[in-house]
């Protein structure tokens, strides 16, 4: 073979191993040992790393690729994370909730700590890599040596999914996301107990049978486009990763509003 067709094929292999930004390609670790079939299983191991504000929730939106905002607030208060694939799951695993502990360096207190899935890992390290916020990262560490695990910037950890557990009187949040109008409906459904996903949601008018099925979007972010005018009020039918369905009437009311959040009567 010529030299330019050794280089050729060098220059492929090499594309196919290594990412953008010198990243190495790391292949996901399998799906299932991040379901709610977990629950209670072994430690598993991962990586860590952290972005934004050494005390802050993460972007400077406080959002992220789930489309939550205000991360920062409660119930989340920061102690969010970025997710790869196996975590993430293209959006479904917004939402969901992750123990996580370390015990190298010497400034890990190898106390678990506890972290929300609210944004996507672009460039994974290790089969299963956890990007979390400053601030969640920091929680990992003995008293008063956060920064100095901050400044670790990559740390070897042990994780496993457990049930979200969010303070007493936290209501299951419906957010109508801005662009939505007459003809297109747009949701966002957070603060679940339990799962604390959502794979699933339907949409019901108030004085109607039928249940009518929302599309994926984007991230947590659910929709449905239709000719005809979308008055309300919607009872919203939503169902998580574990197959649990639960239905709240009529939360989005007669004359909603974009950009506007609704909340359950009742703690879901």
């Amino acid at each position: 073979a010529s030299s330019s067709s050794v280089l050729l094929v060098a220059a492929v292999l090499a594309a196919v191993v290594w990412g953008a930004h010198g990243i190495p390609k790391v292949p996901p670790g399998p799906n299932i040992t991040a379901s709610p079939a977990s629950y209670g299983n072994k430690w598993l191991d991962a990586k860590t790393t952290w972005y934004g504000k050494p005390t802050g929730a993460g972007p400077k939106d406080n959002g992220g690729a789930c489309g939550y905002k205000e991360v920062d607030k409660a119930p989340f208060h920061g102690m969010t994370s970025c997710g790869n694939i196996p975590i993430f799951k293209d959006g479904r695993g917004c939402g969901s909730c992750f123990e996580l502990k370390c015990t190298k360096p010497e400034a890990c207190s190898g106390k678990p700590t506890i972290v929300t899935i609210t944004d996507k890992n672009e460039e994974p390290i290790a089969p299963y890599h956890f990007d979390l916020s400053g601030h969640a990262f920091g929680s990992m560490a003995k008293k008063g040596e956060e920064q100095k695990l901050r400044d670790a910037g990559e740390v070897e950890i042990k994780f496993r999914r457990v049930k979200c557990k969010y303070p007493p009187g936290t209501k299951v949040n419906f957010h109508v996301e801005k662009s939505s109008n007459e003809n297109y409906l747009a949701l966002v459904i957070k603060f679940l107990q339990g799962d604390g996903d959502v794979v699933g949601v339907d949409i019901k008018q108030k004085g109607e049978d039928k249940w009518t099925e929302l599309n994926e979007s984007w991230g947590a972010v659910w929709r449905i486009d239709t000719p005809h005018k979308l008055i309300g009020p919607f009872s919203v039918r939503y169902t998580t990763e574990g197959g649990t369905k639960t239905t709240v009437d009529d939360v989005i009311p007669k004359g909603w509003k974009p950009d506007t959040s609704y909340e359950a009567k009742e703690e879901e």
